[in-house]
């Protein structure tokens, strides 16, 4: 019933973003400078339900009416299905292509079979992210690959590079981050992806840590328990 629900509110969206364009980019002109300076709203679409019109700003969902009079911040529910359409389109701008990711510049863990795969950005200061490395060990059957993405402080940049270059880097970052075991401080000629890995985070709009990627280009944001995450990996092809 929700698939159906999303399908037909995805299509007649299409409908409308065809036989409305003059009017979005009326109510884009409207809406932006209504929106603080240096506001950049990328797109303005009509919706199906009530008349409001979807603005974008980034992966940010805002909904107007068509004089761009009122802004109406949250989520649109469908009462019938439940069928959260402002997280669905979130989810939809969010997503990446998987095979894209510079996976020689991530650590790989492989588990069982290794057939279910997953990315992770993760910061070695990251508390959460360490709770989520706890939860790992709880599943099998997975490929993990960990970008180190270190964005919490200078100290994580140098802990980074310890255990990169560290002569098992698997085994020196479940040391430090299952156990606290510091890594032996790095050779002074060894190279990290850091600035590489730095620069993807940003471009995906990775803005904390722990963050997850699947197969199918989706993502959750922060550690999920072993539960949550087989559901979601029973949900992938």
């Amino acid at each position: 019933m929700q698939k159906l629900a999303l399908a037909a509110m995805l299509a007649l969206s299409t409908t409308w973003a065809i036989a409305q364009t003059a009017q979005e980019t009326a109510v884009k002109k409207m809406i932006e400078p209504r929106l603080g300076q240096g506001t950049k709203v990328d797109s303005v679409t009509k919706t199906p339900y009530s008349g409001l019109y979807e603005v974008r700003v980034g992966s940010d969902i805002l909904y107007t009416d068509e004089k761009a009079k009122y802004l109406f911040i949250g989520r649109i529910v469908d009462t019938n299905t439940y069928q959260d359409y402002t997280k669905a389109r979130v989810d939809e701008l969010s997503k990446i292509k998987f095979s894209d990711l510079p996976l020689a510049s991530a650590m790989k863990v492989v588990k069982g079979n290794g057939k279910r795969v997953i990315a992770v950005f993760e910061d070695p200061n990251c508390g959460y992210c360490k709770r989520f490395d706890k939860t790992l060990q709880e599943v099998d059957n997975i490929t993990v690959y960990t970008f180190l993405y270190n964005i919490l402080s200078e100290d994580s940049v140098t802990k980074a590079r310890d255990i990169w270059c560290s002569a098992d880097r698997n085994k020196a970052w479940d040391d430090w981050m299952l156990k606290g075991k510091v890594a032996s401080t790095a050779a002074a000629n060894c190279t990290t992806p850091h600035e590489k890995v730095l620069e993807l985070g940003r471009r995906l709009k990775v803005t904390g840590t722990p963050t997850i990627f699947f197969t199918d280009g989706t993502r959750i944001p922060g550690a999920i328990d072993a539960q949550g995450l087989e559901a979601k990996l029973a949900t992938l092809k």
